[in-house]
C-alpha cells in the first residue's frame, strides 16, 4: 500500500505524536490477520511509528513487511524524510534484506529515499532482488519519479515494487502509477490515475540470478567492484579489476561525515532555513546574505 495510506499525511506535530502507534502494537495485529485470511503477504506504511523517547522525539515513517502467516518479517524506517516539510525523526535502522515469497530477497525504502542512488545500491548489494518502495508523491513530479524507479531497477539489476498514492488531499494532487518494474527497467505493469488501482506481475527469480551471475557488458553491481577488469588483467595484474573506491566524496563520508557535510554545504547552503522560501519550523538563516539581491539582477526585474 502508499506511503501515507493508514494514518494520512501529517501536518501538525501533535496530531503525529497523537496517532503514533507501537510496532508490533493493534494496527500491525490487524494487519497480520488480513495477510494470515488472504494468504497473502503484505506492505504496509505507518506514519507514524513512537519513537524511543515518545513522546519527547518525533515519530518515525515506518513500514512493516508482513508474511502469510501473520508475521512481521521486516520493519524500516525512513532514512530520508521528504524535508523540509516532513518532520518525522530519521531512521536508526538501516537497510535490510529479507527472504520473501518463494525465496525472493525484498528489501524496502520509502518515497523521497528513492531519490538517493545510495540506498538502491546498499539494498542491491546486501542482495535485495526486489526492492518495494511505497511512496505518496505527487505532481509536478511525476515523469522523475517514474524515470527514477526505473533507471534504478536498471542500474542496480533488481525488481522494483511502487506503491504511489493517487487522488487529491486538499493539499496535493498524487499522480498514482503505482508500478512493478522488471529488472532491466521495463515496465512489466502499471496503473494510471485512478484510485484502488491493482497491478501484478510475474518475476522470476531464475532469471535475476542468472542474469546477476552471467550477465557482462550490463553488469553494474559485478563491475562497479572490478572496474577495468578487462584491461588489468591484460597488464598482469590479476583477475579482479580494482576494487578500491574512486570516490573522494565517499571516502570522506565515512571517515570524517562532518566534513563531508561542509562539502555538501559548499555547493548548496549552510543552513537548513532559506531566506526567499520559509517554511513553518524551519528557522531562517541567521546571517544575511545577497541572494535575493543577486536573483533580482540576473533576473533583470530591477
Amino acid at each position: 500500500f502508499p506511503e501515507y495510506s493508514t494514518m494520512g499525511i501529517m501536518y501538525d506535530r501533535q496530531e503525529m505524536f497523537d496517532t503514533a502507534c507501537v510496532v508490533p502494537g493493534p494496527l500491525t495485529d490487524m494487519f497480520g490477520k488480513a495477510c494470515k485470511e488472504a494468504n497473502c503477504w503484505g506492505v504496509f506504511s505507518l506514519t507514524g511509528e513512537q519513537h524511543e523517547d515518545h513522546p519527547n522525539k518525533n515519530p518515525y515513517n515506518t513500514l512493516v513487511l508482513i508474511n502469510n502467516e501473520g508475521e512481521i518479517v521486516q520493519k524500516y524506517r525512513k532514512l530520508l524524510p521528504w524535508t523540509p516539510i516532513e518532520g518525522w525523526t530519521p531512521g536508526n535502522l538501516g537497510t535490510s534484506v529479507v527472504e520473501g515469497p518463494k525465496g525472493m530477497k525484498i528489501s524496502m525504502i520509502i518515497c523521497d529515499d528513492g531519490n538517493y542512488p545510495e540506498i538502491w545500491r546498499d539494498c542491491a548489494m546486501r542482495g535485495a532482488e526486489l526492492v518495494i518502495r511505497p511512496q505518496g508523491y505527487m505532481y509536478p513530479a511525476k515523469e522523475q519519479q517514474v524515470l527514477v524507479s526505473k533507471t534504478m531497477a536498471w542500474c542496480n539489476q533488481v525488481y522494483v515494487a511502487v506503491a504511489n498514492a493517487s487522488g487529491f488531499d486538499g493539499v496535493y494532487t498524487y499522480f498514482g502509477h503505482s508500478a512493478v518494474i522488471g529488472m532491466d527497467g521495463r515496465t512489466l505493469g502499471e496503473c494510471g490515475t485512478e484510485d484502488n488501482g491493482i497491478q501484478y506481475a510475474q518475476l522470476s527469480l531464475s532469471g535475476i540470478r542468472d542474469a546477476r551471475a552471467n550477465d557482462q557488458s550490463q553488469n553494474q553491481l559485478f563491475k562497479l567492484l572490478h572496474r577495468g577488469y578487462t584491461g588489468t588483467f591484460a597488464n598482469g595484474d590479476g583477475n579482479k579489476g580494482e576494487a578500491e573506491c574512486p570516490f573522494p566524496f565517499y571516502h570522506m563520508w565515512v571517515k570524517n561525515p562532518l566534513e563531508a557535510q561542509r562539502m555538501s554545504e559548499q555547493v548548496t547552503r549552510s543552513t537548513i532555513g532559506v531566506k526567499c522560501c520559509p517554511v513553518p519550523g524551519i528557522p531562517p538563516p541567521e546571517e544575511e546574505t545577497n541572494d535575493i539581491e543577486e536573483l533580482t539582477h540576473e533576473l533583470n526585474l530591477e
